[in-house]
């Protein structure tokens, strides 16, 4: 037979020190817990959100509805954001910051005697500017 040794089960009120026993302090009752902190929209106040799907109010006059259109390389047709007129827009390029970086590589590899300037001169790294050709806003621009 074995024999089998039990430690001693002791309350929760009892504290083992040098082996015996001793009784914790009397817990005494503090404040009461805070209240839980305000909530976002308490604390911000404004409105409330509303439903996604409510009803649009009616407005008057057509409803205009504007779409970006991706301006590139080559003139785009599009309908103008500004004077509205059905148009293709007129292009300007000018270089970017691709021919820059290439000018001074380029420059810095010895070849500064007007080869620098090459880059400044091919249309791929040339920025392309759009207007629109009736009102002349400014519409985009195409970065290389």
């Amino acid at each position: 037979m074995s024999s089998v040794f039990a430690a001693p089960v002791m309350s929760g009120k009892e504290k083992m020190s040098n082996n015996k026993p001793t009784a914790l302090p009397a817990y005494t009752p503090g404040p009461p817990p805070m209240a839980a902190p305000p909530t976002y929209a308490q604390a911000v106040g404004g409105v409330p959100p509303s439903s996604p799907f409510t009803a649009a109010q009616p407005q008057n006059g057509p409803t205009i509805l504007t779409t970006v259109v991706p301006v590139g390389p080559q003139s785009t047709h599009m309908i103008c954001p500004h004077c509205l007129a059905e148009i293709e827009t007129s292009t300007k390029t000018e270089p970017g910051m691709i021919a820059y970086i290439s000018g001074v590589v380029i420059a810095l590899l010895g070849c500064w005697l007007g080869c620098c300037l090459i880059p400044c001169c091919i249309p791929e790294c040339m920025d392309v500017h759009h207007n629109c050709p009736n009102c002349k806003a400014y519409l985009g621009r195409f970065r290389r």
